[in-house]
């Protein structure tokens, strides 16, 4: 398969390419306000960490993001229960701060709609470790979102994350099977690593269900039930990871 991957700081003519990438996350997943507050901010101003893919057409195929953060600080030595969100917000903290950051972490590797099954993400996740020590790091987090536990919204994470194949002893999701094949640890839960609030017109429009009873709604994509209260007219969506800890 032949596949490019750089920086975007090296091909920063990729930038709206990789934006017009169609790709498979669910709607309401996007509305993350982390997302909307930060992501734009990667691509702007931290290009370097930043991954595209193209094809031999020089189609984008993939996008991968990561943004550096101090670990080795005051309240954060352990990796977060916030997970994705809270990374997010403690990079850009380090950056508006001039704190000289110690780690990576992944925020997203995408492959685009069509091109899932050919070994893209392996390959991002691989490029994303190399670039990683390229730029002078030793270490790797990821609050991974296992990609099959939309199957199971109703499993406990703590079970799941560590679900193993009796055949081999891999992870039993195919996401966390790919980060441990490329050398990464399983090393906790975050279990409030994404929310999305939303009024039930909000989740209606995303879902397309009713959103008319009290209690938990399972939702095609979602890792976990979304929390409807239909009496106070509004929805919450609180997403587990799990962290795994690559070294490079």
């Amino acid at each position: 398969m032949d596949i490019e991957i750089t920086t975007l700081a090296e091909r920063p003519e990729l930038q709206g390419p990789m934006w017009q990438m169609l790709d498979t996350w669910v709607e309401f997943v996007t509305h993350d306000p982390i997302a909307w507050a930060y992501i734009g901010r990667i691509v702007g101003e931290l290009p370097e960490y930043v991954l595209v893919a193209t094809d031999a057409e020089g189609e984008v195929v993939g996008r991968a993001f990561s943004v550096p953060l101090a670990m080795d600080v005051d309240g954060r030595r352990d990796l977060p229960a916030g997970g994705w969100d809270q990374v997010m917000l403690w990079a850009f903290s380090d950056l508006r701060h001039g704190r000289k950051p110690d780690i990576v972490s992944a925020i997203e590797i995408t492959v685009a709609t069509g091109r899932q099954g050919q070994g893209i993400s392996g390959l991002m996740l691989a490029a994303m470790r190399d670039n990683v020590r390229r730029l002078g790091f030793d270490e790797l987090i990821a609050p991974v979102r296992p990609s099959a536990k939309s199957a199971e919204p109703l499993a406990l994470i703590d079970e799941y994350a560590y679900r193993t194949r009796e055949a081999d002893g891999l992870p039993h999701d195919p996401w966390l099977r790919v980060h441990v094949r490329a050398g990464g640890v399983i090393e906790k839960v975050a279990p409030t690593s994404m929310t999305v609030t939303g009024s039930l017109d909000q989740w209606r429009t995303w879902t397309g269900l009713a959103f008319d009873t009290t209690g938990q709604v399972e939702v095609e994509g979602g890792l976990v039930p979304v929390h409807c209260e239909a009496e106070r007219g509004y929805g919450v969506y609180v997403e587990p990871n799990v962290w795994v800890r690559h070294r490079v």
